[in-house]
Protein backbone atom coordinates (compact mmCIF):
# COMPACT_ATOMS: atom_id res chain seq x y z
CA UNK A 1 0.00 0.00 0.00
CA UNK A 2 1.50 3.28 -1.07
CA UNK A 3 1.95 6.00 1.50
CA UNK A 4 1.20 9.48 0.25
CA UNK A 5 3.16 12.26 1.93
CA UNK A 6 1.30 15.53 2.16
CA UNK A 7 3.76 18.36 1.55
CA UNK A 8 4.11 20.87 4.36
CA UNK A 9 2.65 24.15 3.27
CA UNK A 10 3.83 27.48 4.44
CA UNK A 11 1.10 29.86 5.62
CA UNK A 12 -0.43 31.90 2.82
CA UNK A 13 0.54 35.48 2.15
CA UNK A 14 -2.32 37.07 4.07
CA UNK A 15 -2.07 34.64 6.96
CA UNK A 16 1.67 35.19 7.21
CA UNK A 17 1.20 38.96 7.25
CA UNK A 18 -1.44 38.66 9.96
CA UNK A 19 0.84 36.50 12.12
CA UNK A 20 3.76 38.89 11.63
CA UNK A 21 1.50 41.83 12.44
CA UNK A 22 0.21 40.18 15.63
CA UNK A 23 3.74 39.33 16.74
CA UNK A 24 4.81 42.91 16.05
CA UNK A 25 1.85 44.32 17.99
CA UNK A 26 2.57 42.07 20.96
CA UNK A 27 6.23 43.06 20.96
CA UNK A 28 5.24 46.71 20.66
CA UNK A 29 2.62 46.52 23.41
CA UNK A 30 4.52 44.43 25.93
CA UNK A 31 8.11 45.54 25.28
CA UNK A 32 8.62 48.72 23.30
CA UNK A 33 5.82 50.85 24.76
CA UNK A 34 6.71 50.16 28.43
CA UNK A 35 10.38 50.94 27.76
CA UNK A 36 9.43 54.12 25.93
CA UNK A 37 7.24 55.15 28.87
CA UNK A 38 10.14 54.58 31.28
CA UNK A 39 12.44 56.88 29.32
CA UNK A 40 9.69 59.46 28.75
CA UNK A 41 8.87 59.61 32.45
CA UNK A 42 12.55 59.64 33.43
CA UNK A 43 13.22 62.65 31.19
CA UNK A 44 9.88 64.40 31.71
CA UNK A 45 11.50 67.07 33.91
CA UNK A 46 14.60 67.45 31.76
CA UNK A 47 18.13 66.10 31.68
CA UNK A 48 19.18 68.10 34.74
CA UNK A 49 16.47 66.55 36.91
CA UNK A 50 17.30 63.09 35.51
CA UNK A 51 20.98 63.48 36.33
CA UNK A 52 20.19 64.81 39.79
CA UNK A 53 18.08 61.72 40.49
CA UNK A 54 20.61 59.28 39.05
CA UNK A 55 23.54 60.90 40.86
CA UNK A 56 21.83 60.72 44.25
CA UNK A 57 24.26 58.96 46.63
CA UNK A 58 21.87 56.10 47.42
CA UNK A 59 21.11 55.47 43.75
CA UNK A 60 24.79 55.61 42.82
CA UNK A 61 25.53 53.13 45.60
CA UNK A 62 22.78 50.83 44.31
CA UNK A 63 24.22 50.96 40.78
CA UNK A 64 27.71 50.28 42.10
CA UNK A 65 26.51 47.38 44.26
CA UNK A 66 24.67 45.78 41.33
CA UNK A 67 27.78 46.01 39.16
CA UNK A 68 29.96 44.65 41.98
CA UNK A 69 27.66 41.65 42.45
CA UNK A 70 27.74 41.08 38.68
CA UNK A 71 31.55 41.23 38.68
CA UNK A 72 31.67 38.55 41.40
CA UNK A 73 28.87 36.30 40.17
CA UNK A 74 29.72 36.04 36.46
CA UNK A 75 33.29 34.68 36.83
CA UNK A 76 32.16 32.16 39.47
CA UNK A 77 29.30 31.00 37.25
CA UNK A 78 31.64 30.79 34.25
CA UNK A 79 33.98 28.46 36.15
CA UNK A 80 31.02 26.48 37.49
CA UNK A 81 29.36 26.21 34.08
CA UNK A 82 32.56 25.07 32.38
CA UNK A 83 33.23 22.51 35.10
CA UNK A 84 29.71 21.08 34.91
CA UNK A 85 29.64 20.98 31.11
CA UNK A 86 33.12 19.42 30.95
CA UNK A 87 32.17 16.75 33.51
CA UNK A 88 28.84 15.86 31.91
CA UNK A 89 30.00 15.78 28.28
CA UNK A 90 33.52 14.37 28.55
CA UNK A 91 33.10 11.62 31.16
CA UNK A 92 30.82 8.63 31.59
CA UNK A 93 29.30 8.05 35.01
CA UNK A 94 26.03 7.04 36.62
CA UNK A 95 23.62 9.75 37.65
CA UNK A 96 24.52 12.10 34.80
CA UNK A 97 20.86 12.97 34.14
CA UNK A 98 20.33 13.67 37.83
CA UNK A 99 23.28 16.04 37.82
CA UNK A 100 21.91 17.94 34.82
CA UNK A 101 18.49 18.15 36.49
CA UNK A 102 20.11 19.47 39.66
CA UNK A 103 22.02 22.11 37.68
CA UNK A 104 18.77 23.30 36.09
CA UNK A 105 16.79 23.23 39.37
CA UNK A 106 17.08 27.02 39.97
CA UNK A 107 14.95 27.57 36.86
CA UNK A 108 12.00 25.93 38.60
CA UNK A 109 12.54 27.32 42.12
CA UNK A 110 11.02 30.68 43.00
CA UNK A 111 13.69 33.31 43.80
CA UNK A 112 11.78 34.12 46.99
CA UNK A 113 12.09 30.48 48.07
CA UNK A 114 15.80 30.60 47.26
CA UNK A 115 16.18 33.67 49.47
CA UNK A 116 14.29 32.07 52.36
CA UNK A 117 16.41 28.91 51.99
CA UNK A 118 19.57 31.02 52.22
CA UNK A 119 18.22 32.60 55.41
CA UNK A 120 17.56 29.14 56.87
CA UNK A 121 21.18 28.21 56.24
CA UNK A 122 23.15 31.42 56.84
CA UNK A 123 20.76 33.51 58.97
CA UNK A 124 21.20 34.14 62.69
CA UNK A 125 18.91 31.23 63.61
CA UNK A 126 19.84 29.16 60.58
CA UNK A 127 21.91 26.03 60.22
CA UNK A 128 25.26 27.84 60.11
CA UNK A 129 24.11 31.01 61.85
CA UNK A 130 25.57 30.33 65.33
CA UNK A 131 28.95 29.33 63.86
CA UNK A 132 29.07 32.43 61.67
CA UNK A 133 28.21 34.68 64.62
CA UNK A 134 30.84 32.98 66.76
CA UNK A 135 33.49 33.78 64.15
CA UNK A 136 32.11 37.29 63.53
CA UNK A 137 31.22 36.50 59.91
CA UNK A 138 28.22 38.37 58.52
CA UNK A 139 26.56 36.76 55.51
CA UNK A 140 22.90 37.71 55.58
CA UNK A 141 21.93 41.38 55.16
CA UNK A 142 25.36 42.03 53.66
CA UNK A 143 27.23 41.61 50.37
CA UNK A 144 27.98 37.87 50.82
CA UNK A 145 24.27 37.07 51.19
CA UNK A 146 23.39 39.07 48.08
CA UNK A 147 26.11 37.25 46.14
CA UNK A 148 24.95 33.83 47.36
CA UNK A 149 21.32 34.53 46.42
CA UNK A 150 22.29 35.87 42.99
CA UNK A 151 24.61 32.92 42.39
CA UNK A 152 21.78 30.49 43.02
CA UNK A 153 19.41 32.25 40.63
CA UNK A 154 21.96 32.73 37.83
CA UNK A 155 23.92 29.47 38.16
CA UNK A 156 22.27 27.49 35.32
CA UNK A 157 22.63 30.03 32.51
CA UNK A 158 26.21 29.42 31.39
CA UNK A 159 26.11 25.66 31.93
CA UNK A 160 22.89 25.39 29.95
CA UNK A 161 24.44 27.14 26.94
CA UNK A 162 27.61 25.05 27.04
CA UNK A 163 26.05 21.61 27.52
CA UNK A 164 24.27 21.19 24.14
CA UNK A 165 27.25 22.39 22.11
CA UNK A 166 29.79 20.29 23.99
CA UNK A 167 27.54 17.23 23.67
CA UNK A 168 27.30 17.89 19.94
CA UNK A 169 31.07 18.23 19.60
CA UNK A 170 31.75 14.94 21.37
CA UNK A 171 35.20 13.92 22.58
CA UNK A 172 37.07 13.26 19.31
CA UNK A 173 39.20 16.41 19.49
CA UNK A 174 40.15 15.81 23.11
CA UNK A 175 41.01 12.16 22.44
CA UNK A 176 43.20 13.18 19.49
CA UNK A 177 45.04 15.70 21.68
CA UNK A 178 45.45 13.05 24.38
CA UNK A 179 47.09 10.63 21.94
CA UNK A 180 49.55 13.40 21.02
CA UNK A 181 50.63 13.63 24.64
CA UNK A 182 48.71 16.70 25.80
CA UNK A 183 47.75 16.90 29.47
CA UNK A 184 44.29 17.53 30.85
CA UNK A 185 44.74 21.25 31.47
CA UNK A 186 46.39 21.79 28.08
CA UNK A 187 43.55 19.94 26.34
CA UNK A 188 40.99 22.08 28.13
CA UNK A 189 42.71 25.40 27.42
CA UNK A 190 43.83 24.71 23.84
CA UNK A 191 41.10 22.41 22.50
CA UNK A 192 37.86 22.50 24.49
CA UNK A 193 37.73 26.17 25.47
CA UNK A 194 38.37 27.62 21.98
CA UNK A 195 35.66 25.32 20.58
CA UNK A 196 33.00 26.66 22.96
CA UNK A 197 34.08 30.28 23.40
CA UNK A 198 31.00 31.80 21.71
CA UNK A 199 28.63 29.62 23.72
CA UNK A 200 30.51 30.75 26.82
CA UNK A 201 30.21 34.42 25.85
CA UNK A 202 26.51 33.95 25.15
CA UNK A 203 25.94 32.34 28.54
CA UNK A 204 27.93 35.09 30.27
CA UNK A 205 25.70 37.76 28.71
CA UNK A 206 22.53 35.95 29.83
CA UNK A 207 23.99 35.48 33.31
CA UNK A 208 24.94 39.16 33.55
CA UNK A 209 21.48 40.29 32.44
CA UNK A 210 19.80 38.03 35.00
CA UNK A 211 22.15 39.21 37.74
CA UNK A 212 21.39 42.88 37.08
CA UNK A 213 17.65 42.33 37.19
CA UNK A 214 17.40 39.96 40.16
CA UNK A 215 14.90 41.16 42.75
CA UNK A 216 13.11 38.36 44.62
CA UNK A 217 15.94 36.42 46.26
CA UNK A 218 17.99 39.55 46.94
CA UNK A 219 15.04 41.31 48.57
CA UNK A 220 14.92 38.53 51.19
CA UNK A 221 18.62 38.28 52.04
CA UNK A 222 19.71 41.90 51.71
CA UNK A 223 17.72 43.41 54.57
CA UNK A 224 17.13 46.38 52.23
CA UNK A 225 19.32 48.74 54.23
CA UNK A 226 19.34 52.16 52.56
CA UNK A 227 22.68 53.07 51.07
CA UNK A 228 24.22 49.72 52.07
CA UNK A 229 22.48 46.62 50.71
CA UNK A 230 20.16 48.08 48.07
CA UNK A 231 20.80 46.82 44.55
CA UNK A 232 19.40 48.81 41.63
CA UNK A 233 16.11 46.84 41.34
CA UNK A 234 15.57 47.20 45.10
CA UNK A 235 16.34 50.91 44.91
CA UNK A 236 13.76 51.36 42.14
CA UNK A 237 11.13 49.59 44.25
CA UNK A 238 12.03 51.68 47.31
CA UNK A 239 11.82 54.99 45.42
CA UNK A 240 8.51 54.02 43.85
CA UNK A 241 6.95 53.13 47.20
CA UNK A 242 8.34 56.35 48.68
CA UNK A 243 6.32 58.19 46.01
CA UNK A 244 9.52 59.48 44.41
CA UNK A 245 8.40 58.75 40.86
CA UNK A 246 11.12 60.89 39.28
CA UNK A 247 13.85 59.03 41.13
CA UNK A 248 12.23 55.65 40.45
CA UNK A 249 11.91 56.24 36.70
CA UNK A 250 15.43 57.69 36.49
CA UNK A 251 16.87 54.60 38.19
CA UNK A 252 14.66 52.37 36.04
CA UNK A 253 15.99 54.07 32.91
CA UNK A 254 19.55 53.19 33.96
CA UNK A 255 18.57 49.55 34.47
CA UNK A 256 16.78 49.56 31.11
CA UNK A 257 19.85 51.00 29.40
CA UNK A 258 21.98 48.24 30.89
CA UNK A 259 19.43 45.70 29.66
CA UNK A 260 19.54 47.17 26.15
CA UNK A 261 23.34 47.00 26.15
CA UNK A 262 23.23 43.31 27.09
CA UNK A 263 20.59 42.75 24.39
CA UNK A 264 22.83 44.28 21.70
CA UNK A 265 25.78 42.20 22.90
CA UNK A 266 23.57 39.11 22.90
CA UNK A 267 22.53 39.71 19.29
CA UNK A 268 26.15 40.23 18.20
CA UNK A 269 27.42 37.11 19.97
CA UNK A 270 24.43 35.09 18.77
CA UNK A 271 25.61 35.41 15.17
CA UNK A 272 28.97 33.82 15.98
CA UNK A 273 27.33 31.26 18.28
CA UNK A 274 24.96 30.10 15.53
CA UNK A 275 27.90 29.85 13.12
CA UNK A 276 29.79 27.77 15.69
CA UNK A 277 26.87 25.33 15.90
CA UNK A 278 26.56 25.15 12.10
CA UNK A 279 30.29 24.43 11.75
CA UNK A 280 30.06 21.68 14.36
CA UNK A 281 27.08 20.09 12.60
CA UNK A 282 28.89 20.27 9.26
CA UNK A 283 31.96 18.55 10.74
CA UNK A 284 29.84 15.76 12.24
CA UNK A 285 27.91 15.21 9.02
CA UNK A 286 31.10 15.33 6.95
Amino acid sequence: MAVHHVPHRQPGGKRRLILIGLAGLLALGFLMVPMAVIFAQALSKGWAAWWQAVSHPETLHAIGLSLLVLAIVVPINAIYGLAVAWTVTKFRFKGKKWLVSLVEAPFSVSPIVAGVAALMVYGGSGLLGPWLEEHDLKVMFALPGIVIATLFVTSPFIARELLPLMQLQGTDDEEAALTLGAGGLAIFLRVTLPNVKWALYYGIILCAARSLGEFGAVSVVSGQVRGETMTLPLQIDLLYHDYDSSGAFAAASVLTLLALVTLVLKLLVERFYDREIEDTLAERQG
